[in-house]
This record gives C-alpha cells, structure tokens and sequence, in this order.
C-alpha cells in the first residue's frame, strides 16, 4: 500500500505533477496532519471544467505516481460518472472535481483548519 521510501509530502509534488501535465485548474493541497479526526496525511484537490479532461487528470496522476512508486492507489471510485473521482493513496487523497461538482462539495471549507497550499498554474 504505502511506500515506506516515500514520504507523504514527496507522494503529494509528485501527484501534483500529474495534475499540471493535464491542466488540473485550482490545485490546493490540505495538510491534516494536525486535525484529529482527518484519516490521511494530506488531500490535493484540483478541478476540470469537462468530464473527459477529469478522467484525464485522474489518468496522469496514477501514471505518475505508478512511475515514480510503483504503487497504484488503493481505492479508486467515480471514473464511471467524472464528477468527483477519489484516488486513495492512504496518506494522500487526491480529489479530481468537475469544477461545478466542486463548488457543490466545498471540501476546503469542510476541512478549513487545515494548512493549505495553492500551486500556481503554469499555463
């Protein structure tokens, strides 16, 4: 499951990565690691204006981390519809939004005593 050679904060750059080789808009990572009730280390949150290019995103970041860990997450779910797919990497979640869905889902307030970091686009 998770790679012991890998720390959290090295599993996120790289997921992140593959978010901005496919335009992920709106990149935030939430630290909640000092949040009792968070079940992981970090979310990275990102979001797409179209299903195709969610299911892109998603696409790139478990071929990223996959060449950078060899390790698939451990649960995927939502590639049926591309609204709101989840990868689980244990430590790390990444949430892949259609930009709509997550103006719906607020996860930022949800959890708006984590520590977040915004990555800027790059195009």
């Amino acid at each position: 499951m998770s790679n012991n050679s890998l720390n959290s904060d090295q599993l996120a750059e790289i997921i992140v990565a593959g978010i901005k080789e496919k335009k992920g808009a709106n990149i935030v990572k939430l630290d909640l690691r000092n949040i009792d009730s968070s079940v992981c280390d970090s979310f990275i949150i990102t979001e797409a204006d179209n299903p195709r290019q969610v299911l892109a995103i998603a696409d790139s970041v478990e071929d990223y981390v996959f060449e950078n860990t060899k390790q698939w997450p451990y649960h995927k779910e939502g590639a049926e519809n591309a609204e709101w797919i989840l990868l689980d990497y244990v430590d790390v979640v990444v949430h892949v939004f259609l930009d709509v869905k997550r103006g719906f889902y607020k996860l930022e307030k949800l959890w708006a005593d984590a520590k977040r970091t915004d990555y800027p686009s790059e195009y």
